[in-house]
């Protein structure tokens, strides 16, 4: 497992509702990023419906403390040929999902995620965060 995990959408969801106290332990321990995809995400999240003032400002304060990495050109040269790949096996993903994940390996993170859809990404390394914490 890298050194570094990457947090997807669903784990800092989780995180910010309260629901991932594994998880939420062992970040206290570990270095983390998120994508900037994963915050674009969560800032969707925000604007299209109504939302609890005081999640609003968790997320907030979440986004300002976080090491949150830039989507590069060196992740867009890594994107094309990844998705023509899971595309050939038959095992696309969702458009967002594939940004994230071409990122985390780009970035040489492990991703953490509750989607197993990313189990199906060659070479990256996936830590499903709903079945253990990450050592």
């Amino acid at each position: 497992m890298s050194a570094v995990l990457m947090l997807d959408t669903n784990a800092v969801s989780a995180l910010v509702k309260g629901q991932a106290a594994g998880l939420s332990k062992a970040l206290e321990h570990r270095s983390f990023c998120m994508s900037v995809i994963t915050e674009a995400e969560l800032r969707f999240g925000l604007a299209r419906r109504p939302i609890n003032p005081d999640l609003r400002s968790i997320i907030d304060t979440l986004l300002l403390a976080t090491d949150i990495r830039a989507w590069t050109s060196d992740c867009a040269a890594r994107y094309g040929p990844l998705r023509a790949e899971l595309e050939a096996l038959g095992k696309p993903l969702a458009p967002m999902g594939l940004l994230i994940a071409t990122h985390a390996l780009t970035e040489d993170c492990t991703l953490v995620s509750a989607d197993r859809a990313f189990a199906h990404v060659p070479g990256l390394t996936f830590f499903d965060w709903t079945t253990a914490s990450p050592n």
